[in-house]
């Protein structure tokens, strides 16, 4: 090359040639994997921002069930890139939605070996682990498969557990052992680990009754820094409860889960809560229950000494005559009146209106801002609600109703809705998350 065409004018250069370090991070940020192979080849500065670690600090992965060639290409090239780059990672979120066969359980398993391995050696920043809807109770998952990937998972908790804030492995469905072997590793060759944020929601399979375990009552003594516990009721005792006080300084938040397969019978005695809440100002609970309806059931859980922020019933379509909701929002939900803030109801009440109740709780609840229904209820409901959040009787700021009906037809019913709406048009839009509609469950 001669000396004219080595020296290229500030002018004849594009414009990307002066764009600043920050812009050009933020550019590679939004391309994919591939892409930003592609354009570290373009220059030596280009190549250099490959490299930078504000791009490789979060990442997910994700393994199908029914993986395709270019999924299972796409998996492959993921994990390389982590594996690259790993050393910078700080938020990993892995994915491996219901697997078919054993195949694809030994495949995973393996793939996690060598990418915890890697991770392990080369990383001293992860912060954050997510590994959901495992299912390992699955007969998908031969037990040396489970075996050496809850082995593989352990060893790698004993070496990155001193510096791991988050971790999440909601629906593991694990026995209590092993269950206790992952969690114990956290707290390896020390007493406590620096865990503030534990979801073990579905963590053991159902129809353990993990409250009566002296092994996991050991293994929560271990977390002393939690700010956010997710796990079912069927793990609390009053043994949990006084271990948490230790987290008294820290802890704010508690999502319980009920579901109806989960042993549920224990007794938990309101000193308990009180003591927690007492010590733990801060402190908001909030509970799931699935297909829990019955008020004795309810009553036995909801006890009056439990600082409630939100409330979710959900029957998921079943019906039973058999019981009545109606003594649920009449006498027990109206107990959590000063705290309730979230509230949502999903249940087949075809053979009861609950219209009245719904109205009365709703203004009794004088915090609750979310209100969130499914039910069989009069079209009239909804203006009863908007009609009383006019008046200021309550101060919702979220309001979504599925109104079902058992007609075929609905067009009555949304000519109604459709006039409420334009007579409250102008508060719905200015102070209302407003979603409602009519469902026909013919």
């Amino acid at each position: 090359m001669d000396e004219e065409s080595e020296l290229i004018q500030p002018q004849d250069q594009s414009c990307w040639a002066f764009l600043p370090d920050l812009c050009l991070c933020r550019v590679f940020w939004w391309l994919g994997d591939r892409d930003r192979s592609r354009a570290a080849l373009v220059c030596r500065k280009w190549n250099q921002m490959m490299y930078s670690a504000e791009l490789w600090r979060y990442r997910t992965i994700t393994f199908s069930g029914r993986p395709s060639r270019v999924h299972a290409s796409e998996v492959e090239s993921a994990v390389w890139y982590v594996k690259k780059f790993g050393r910078y990672l700080e938020h990993l979120e892995v994915k491996f939605m219901n697997p078919y066969n054993a195949v694809l359980t030994k495949k995973f398993q393996v793939t996690m070996r060598g990418l915890l391995s890697c991770l392990s050696k080369s990383n001293n920043r992860l912060k954050a682990l997510s590994i959901q809807y495992l299912e390992l109770d699955r007969l998908v998952w031969r037990n040396s498969i489970r075996s050496s990937f809850i082995s593989s998972l352990s060893f790698f908790l004993k070496k990155m557990g001193k510096r791991l804030d988050y971790l999440n492995l909601k629906g593991a469905r694990l026995t209590v052992e092993q269950g206790c072997q992952i969690l114990d590793s956290l707290s390896y060759m020390r007493n406590e680990n620096v865990i503030s944020e534990l979801n073990i929601e579905d963590y053991f399979s159902h129809h353990l009754a993990v409250y009566n375990s002296p092994q996991f009552k050991k293994t929560m003594s271990t977390f002393h820094n939690l700010v956010s516990l997710d796990l079912n009721y069927n793990c609390i005792s009053d043994e949990l409860l006084e271990n948490l006080c230790e987290n008294a300084s820290t802890l704010q938040t508690i999502n319980i889960k009920c579901h109806v397969h989960d042993p549920h019978g224990q007794v938990i005695w309101g000193m308990s809560w009180a003591k927690l809440a007492r010590q733990a100002t801060n402190l908001k609970v909030n509970f799931f229950f699935e297909r829990i309806m019955k008020y004795e059931r309810l009553a036995r859980i909801l006890l009056q000494e439990i600082p409630i922020r939100s409330i979710s019933l959900r029957s998921c379509y079943f019906s039973d005559p058999d019981y009545s909701m109606r003594p649920t929002l009449i006498d027990l939900l109206p107990t959590f009146r000063h705290t309730l803030q979230k509230l949502t109801c999903e249940f087949n009440n075809n053979h009861e209106s609950l219209d009245e109740e719904l109205h009365l709780l709703i203004i009794s609840c004088r915090k609750l801002f979310y209100f969130k229904i499914w039910a069989f209820l009069d079209v009239s409901f909804v203006e009863r609600i908007l009609k009383s959040q006019k008046e200021r009787q309550c101060a919702l700021r979220v309001f979504k109703a599925r109104i079902y009906t058992n007609r075929y037809e609905t067009n009555e019913e949304d000519k109604t809705l459709q006039e409420i709406y334009r007579k409250y048009r102008k508060l719905i839009e200015s102070e209302l998350s407003y979603f409602v509609i009519v469902y026909s469950v013919m």
